[in-house]
């Protein structure tokens, strides 16, 4: 068994009992519907139907990142326990949350000098943090220590693949991200803008693509040109949506049928209510390895 153990934000946007059945704990973000706090636990307490349905109905969301003395607290146990630590977080692009987890490190590690703590800034967002994650705990699992396992995440975390595409404006227009009247626009012209995330692990606006069906083949055609091998790509890919399993359902049936060595069925999840506050409903996100982002 690893000495060490993996940990993750809840930002990964898998389920608990994946991340259980992988021995990864998580630490929840927190979020606020017309000011009630949660925790975001991956949808445990309250279901994504209830929560996409909250926002459609008008209720105000927020979020708050998880702060140093939170880490304290969930880091300790595994440090009293002779653990060493590696936690993988949420992008620097995005949240400051990584900061957070390092802050929290350089105190531990006047307290327990003799352990490891490492702290690893995905550069990535939702399931594709969350494929890095699981890339990180089959390398754990197949023996590698957790130094290597941090130098090969640094390595290799920008082959991560981002892309998405959003078939509602609503929230980019209540988040800032797109004026009123580019809202409008684009609502009548059926325009979906297709955004990567670039190596500085920020979300990118790259194109503008008229209607949900070219948008859908589009997403496709960027994992044809950059997925590792190509069309023999044989790496696993993971699809999330926020409120419109359809529309993923449809992105992953054409995956499939352009992929023929993938590793498995893709695997679709649920955008969690953190990044769900910023996007609302309707964006479906694709996550695969291949080349490196380089603002691609």
């Amino acid at each position: 068994m690893a000495d060490y153990v993996i940990t993750c934000c809840s930002t990964v946007d898998l389920t608990a009992q994946k991340l259980k059945e992988r021995n990864i704990p998580y630490i929840p973000f927190h979020y606020y519907l017309d000011g009630k706090p949660y925790d975001d636990d991956l949808f445990t307490s309250l279901s994504p139907k209830d929560f996409y349905g909250a926002l459609v109905g008008g209720a105000e969301p927020s979020t708050a990142q998880v702060n140093t003395d939170e880490f304290i607290d969930f880091f300790t146990p595994f440090l009293e326990a002779g653990k060493d630590i590696l936690h993988i977080s949420l992008s620097s692009g995005l949240s400051g949350v990584s900061n957070s987890a390092n802050v929290a490190r350089r105190d531990l590690l006047t307290r327990y000098p003799d352990r490891k703590i490492y702290v690893v800034d995905s550069l990535g967002a939702s399931a594709g943090y969350g494929l890095l994650v699981m890339a990180a705990a089959d390398r754990r699992d197949e023996g590698m220590t957790i130094d290597l396992l941090n130098d090969w995440l640094n390595r290799h975390k920008l082959e991560l693949n981002h892309w998405f595409f959003s078939t509602d404006l609503t929230f980019y227009v209540k988040g800032g991200r797109l004026s009123r009247v580019a809202g409008w626009f684009g609502t009548v012209l059926h325009i979906c803008p297709l955004l990567d995330m670039d190596a500085q692990g920020r979300l990118t606006p790259r194109y503008k693509i008229r209607g949900k069906g070219r948008v859908k083949e589009e997403i496709v055609a960027k994992m044809k040109k950059y997925a590792a091998g190509r069309q023999d790509y044989d790496g696993k890919c993971y699809i999330s949506h926020s409120d419109c399993y359809e529309d993923a359902k449809a992105v992953a049936s054409l995956v499939e049928a352009s992929f023929p060595k993938l590793s498995g069925r893709v695997e679709i999840y649920n955008v969690g209510p953190t990044i769900g506050c910023h996007t609302g409903p309707g964006t479906v996100a694709l996550f695969f390895w291949g080349d490196k982002r380089d603002d691609q």
